[in-house]
This record gives structure tokens, sequence and C-alpha cells, in this order.
């Protein structure tokens, strides 16, 4: 059945939808969709490191992810500006990976499908990668669920508790760097936080608890996906691209639906 590249490419449309579901609603509620876009902009630079050293393309875009996420929260914790250092880190890692790219001599890479993804040319081992990183996530958010939540509700009661705010911080941004290293030969580096951020706000007005939250954002990414495909096929249109525009279609519909109840 793997054989198949469309079910491949379902397959691990469907993988990433599970991992980014349940984070995107934390980051929805963290209001940290900035965060989520410079991980995943300054993951070019992960890229560029595994073509210049020869190794694997999700461990670099991981140690990228992970080392911006580690800079902002330390840097933070020095008095700078969230917003400014996500800018600096977003377009900073992005110019610096493009210009490695430049430097690498003998290097042909298609630059669409870094930017873009290529869900087609998904492969098994590409498989396995993305479904053991979504493992990977829902087990830490599941370990993790209560103490995340009472620190995003309110940091005075997370201390209150016994919580410290600022490791449920990092606990987060390190599920958002594995989710960002899997995601990124599905929907490319410039759409992964638009599947982090889409689903989960779309599913937002028909949730009653956080848990179902999560599931409907889970249920939602992997219909976008499968949608998505099917559109690209159907219209001969760019995949990645076709994937976020039928999520971006499902949170219209969402928002049409809540604005007319009211």
């Amino acid at each position: 059945m793997l054989d198949d590249f469309l079910i491949r490419a379902a397959i691990a449309g469907v993988g990433v939808a599970v991992a980014a579901g349940p984070l995107g609603c934390f980051i929805v509620w963290r209001r940290m969709a900035y965060f989520g876009d410079a991980t995943a902009h300054a993951a070019l630079l992960g890229v560029a490191l595994s073509f210049a050293f020869s190794f694997s393309l999700f461990v670099g875009v991981l140690a990228v992810a992970l080392v911006l996420s580690l800079a902002v929260s330390g840097l933070s914790a020095r008095g700078y500006p969230v917003d400014t250092l996500l800018g600096v880190f977003a377009h900073g890692g992005l110019a610096v990976g493009l210009v490695v790219m430049a430097l690498i001599p003998g290097l042909r890479v298609d630059l669409m499908g870094v930017l873009l993804g290529d869900i087609l040319a998904v492969g098994k081992a590409d498989l396995a990668v993305i479904w053991t990183g979504a493992a990977l996530v829902l087990g830490l958010l599941a370990w993790r669920w209560a103490p995340l939540l009472t620190a995003t509700l309110n940091a005075d009661l997370a201390h209150a508790s016994g919580i410290d705010p600022r490791r449920e911080q990092l606990i987060l941004t390190v599920a958002l760097a594995v989710v960002v290293a899997v995601s990124l030969k599905v929907v490319g580096a410039l759409l992964i936080s638009a599947m982090l951020i889409i689903p989960a706000a779309t599913v937002r007005p028909l949730a009653r608890t956080p848990e179902w939250m999560a599931a409907l954002a889970v249920a939602a990414g992997a219909l976008s996906a499968l949608l998505g495909l099917w559109l690209s096929m159907v219209a001969d249109t760019p995949t990645g691209p076709s994937i976020v525009a039928v999520a971006t279609g499902l949170f219209a519909v969402t928002a049409g639906v809540r604005a007319r109840r009211g």
C-alpha cells in the first residue's frame, strides 16, 4: 500500500495534522502565532546546514529550531522584547539560510519544495520520521497537559500550584521545534505556521472544552490535508498551498457560522 505515492502523501498529511492540532491550540490560546512563524522561517537555516555538513534534514531543522527557542527564552528573560527577537531570528535565519545555500559549491536544491513543501515526494522513511515526531509531541503534551493548561490560563495560578510557567513555555517550544522539523517536507517552511494556527482557530468556536478543541483541531487539519491533496491532483495546483487554502476555507465556514449565530 505504501508503494502508492498518493497513499504516502495522505498518511503524511494526517501525521502532520496529528502533531500540529493539539500544539496549535496552545499557540492560539497563548497568542504565540508569530513564534511559530519565526521558528518555521528560521528552519531554512537548518536546511542549509544539513546540506553543508551532509547530515539528516530532520536533525538540522530540529537543531536550529531548538536553538532559536532557547535563545528567545534566554534573551527575553534579560529584557529584550519578544516580538523584536522573533523578528530578528525569523528574517535573519531565512536570509542566512539562503546565503549558506548559495555558498555551497555544486548544490542543486529545489528551493520551492523547501519553502512550500513537496508532500508527493514523501517516502517511507519520511513517514516514519513524521509519525515518530507526532507520537513524541502527543506524548509530551499528554504528560504535561494539566500544567500547560494552568500556565496558559494564569501564570500566578500556576505559581501558586507549584508550576513553573517558564518550564512549561520551554516544553511548548521543544514540541514546536519537533513539529516544524517533521512538517517541513509536507507543507514547507513558509506554510508550517499556517497548519499550526488555522485548524485550531477554525474549531475554536465549536469546542466547549480544551480537550475537545484539540481533538477537533486534529480532525480539521487531517481534513484539510486530504481535501488539499485531492484539490492539487484535480486542479494541478501546488500541494502545500492547496492544503493551506482548504484549511483557510474551513476557517471561513466556521467564522461565517459563528457570525450568523451572533
